[in-house]
């Protein structure tokens, strides 16, 4: 499922919180977005097509969550990145990276962690 760029922005809202409304939405938003009430809404007319969120209606109001967990987006997200820059080769994105970023002794352990933890 792609989320685009600002659909992300209501799906970090929803992620952060529990059910919310579409007013708690707009109100975490507006001021971070200045998207107006219309825009918000669409985004999430757009979510609810694409399944990555769902709905209950309390009353008069529609209360809005995440379908789609944070940690399978990331997973997504980063996939999609690998693949569309680097064509799928993960030791050419740590090699792009450690070139542009001055990695700390800390920070290249944990690599190493990570690589040590991948051979088991």
């Amino acid at each position: 499922m792609i989320i685009s760029d600002s659909e992300k922005y209501i799906m970090d809202v929803l992620w952060r919180g529990s059910v919310k409304t579409a007013k708690e939405i707009v109100s975490e938003l507006e001021a971070d977005t200045n998207w107006h009430e219309k825009t918000i809404k669409t985004l999430i007319n757009r979510l609810l097509k694409k399944k990555a969120i769902g709905y209950e209606k309390q009353g008069r109001e529609y209360r809005y969550f995440a379908i789609l967990k944070e940690d399978d987006y990331i997973a997504q997200a980063t996939d999609s990145f690998l693949q569309k820059v680097f064509k799928g080769d993960v030791s050419s994105l740590v090699a792009a990276f450690a070139k542009k970023e001055k990695l700390s002794s800390e920070e290249i352990e944990e690599l190493k962690e990570i690589i040590r933890g991948l051979e088991k």
